[in-house]
């Protein structure tokens, strides 16, 4: 008997064998869209691209909304072997220009609604054609324009293409990650990617998929495009609304998705009338990843939503962990156990690995090198300690392999000698009715060197008062070591994160640190 996962998978031959079926189920914008016509129009684009010389080897870059473009855009860059290059709309003029002009981009795409940020693009000589999606901007070619004419053949002398992406600019100029593509043809490589989806049961033709984080983040397109590559559909949503996305599981009848922690503190926030009304049972998976999840959080979803709720831990320079649901439960607080592939080591700060349940530096060590920064050999030896490599992160692993994450090594504590992971702290404070958010940092202190204190941010209808502070401070002391605890909480009306909830602590710390002299 034929099994599901013995039939021809991946987007291409998805599209070739099922045209008819679903692809896009909802957008923002209304659309709906087949495999096969989403296949003709990543076509399409491949010709109107080549005819403008833009093809192997090429960077196209794109800053766009949640929607079917950027779907689009990556097919079309998979099958003609061009690098992807997803930029996040929340940047500023200053650093879509330093990106684009790094990336020697030969094409860059944009929605009028970040064109204020793109600045004179055409002055950048790699840009052959700047091209508006989702309406006019003055210099830019309108993407109807140009693929007009164009056919929806299948490309000849397809090649594999892939993204390049760029690492965070807080800690100095923004570098280029590459990671290897393998000597496949595109529609065999796809295929050979919906080996992603079985590592995380996303089962073939099986329902829908939800994508309700910002798709120009890497995570959420792994897995929309490996819900693709297995044949389920996805349901895309706009800004993040936690009811809309509770109406969008029950409409669709969603299958799988990819969230971030904190788009589930705001689902827990709404009322119990709100979360009730909706059904959700037709989840079998929803893998986070992005940024610590808070215990508590974590275990509320769980309770909700029941054991469908994966973690993946990894960067973009490559995935390294799954906690599957049951082992999460068996071992609160994981982020799982390596990849096949891949690795997990524990080093201290000489490189001399460590044995299990002792914490140290956190290296990840695939079969081969799994990513370069382009262009910055050096920069790239640095980031290895021979095959292994390091995101930054601080840790330990269990007798059995599983790895617990305490905090990145930045954004750890020093306090009289004694190591403090903010983390932990910032999950007891979460757990507090009174706290919508909460992030815990290291200031000055003249005695300690540092001494730990706690920026939150109150959820309604709490008021900041002194009182609320002395009761935070006396809700962690009974919860964790006196030397962990706040010296001392400050409000705040909003916390800065990134758009898939990470806190950007450096921006806090140099509030504090910025006469002291130290780097943050």
């Amino acid at each position: 008997m034929e099994h599901l996962w013995d039939r021809r998978l991946g987007f291409w031959w998805i599209a070739e064998d099922h045209p008819d079926r679903p692809a896009i189920v909802a957008s923002p914008d209304g659309r709906s869209m087949s495999f096969g016509e989403l296949a003709a129009a990543a076509h399409r684009l491949v010709h109107a691209l080549q005819a403008h010389g833009v093809g192997a080897g090429d960077i196209v870059a794109y800053a766009l909304p949640n929607g079917v473009e950027p779907i689009i855009w990556q097919l079309a860059a998979l099958e003609t072997g061009i690098r992807y290059l997803a930029l996040n709309p929340a940047l500023s003029h200053a650093e879509f220009t330093d990106i684009l002009t790094h990336s020697g981009a030969a094409a860059v795409v944009v929605h009028p609604d970040y064109a204020d940020r793109m600045g004179s693009v055409n002055d950048i000589p790699t840009i052959r054609p700047a091209v508006a999606v989702g309406g006019d901007i003055p210099g830019f070619v309108r993407y109807e324009d140009l693929v007009a004419g164009h056919p929806d053949t299948v490309p000849a002398d397809r090649t594999l293409g892939g993204a390049i992406t760029y690492s965070s600019g807080t800690t100095g100029k923004p570098k280029a990650i590459l990671r290897p593509l393998p000597p496949l043809e595109p529609s065999a490589a796809a295929n050979a990617m919906s080996t992603f989806g079985r590592a995380f049961t996303f089962l073939p033709f099986d329902g829908v998929h939800l994508v309700s984080t910002g798709m120009n983040h890497g995570g959420c397109q792994s897995f929309y495009l490996g819900a693709l590559n297995v044949g389920q559909a996805l349901a895309i949503g706009g800004k993040f609304d936690p009811e809309a996305t509770l109406r969008m599981i029950e409409e669709h009848r969603v299958t799988t998705a990819y969230m971030v922690p904190t788009q589930f503190v705001r689902l827990l926030r709404l009322p119990d009338e709100v979360r009730d009304r909706y059904d959700h049972s037709s989840l079998k998976v929803v893998v986070h990843s992005a940024a610590p999840c808070p215990f508590d959080v974590k275990r509320q979803m769980l309770d909700w939503w029941g054991p469908v709720i994966w973690e993946t831990y990894g960067g973009m320079e490559g995935a390294a962990t799954i906690a599957k649901p049951h082992r999460w439960l068996e071992k609160p607080g994981t982020v799982g156990r390596a990849v096949a592939g891949m690795t997990v080591r524990i080093l201290d700060d000489d490189g001399t690995e460590l044995p299990a349940g002792e914490i140290g530096n956190v290296y990840l060590e695939p079969q081969t090198p799994s990513f370069e920064y382009r262009g910055d050999p050096v920069a790239t030896r640095s980031a290895y300690r021979g095959k292994a490599f390091t995101i930054g992160d601080v840790g330990y692993l269990d007798e059995d392999g599983y790895l617990f994450i305490c905090d990145r090594a930045k954004d750890m504590i020093i306090s009289g000698g004694v190591n403090i992971y903010p983390s932990e702290v910032e999950g007891v404070l979460s757990a507090h009715p009174a706290v919508a958010d909460a992030a815990v940092i290291g200031v000055p202190d003249p005695e300690w060197g540092e001494q730990v204190k706690a920026l939150v941010q109150l959820a309604a209808p709490a008021t900041a008062t002194d009182e609320l502070a002395d009761e935070l401070i006396a809700w962690c002391r009974t919860r964790l070591a006196g030397y962990k605890c706040p010296r001392s909480v400050e409000f705040r009306t909003s916390l800065p994160r990134t758009e898939t909830g990470k806190l950007l602590k450096r921006t806090l710390r140099e509030e504090f640190w910025a006469s002291s002299g130290r780097q943050v």
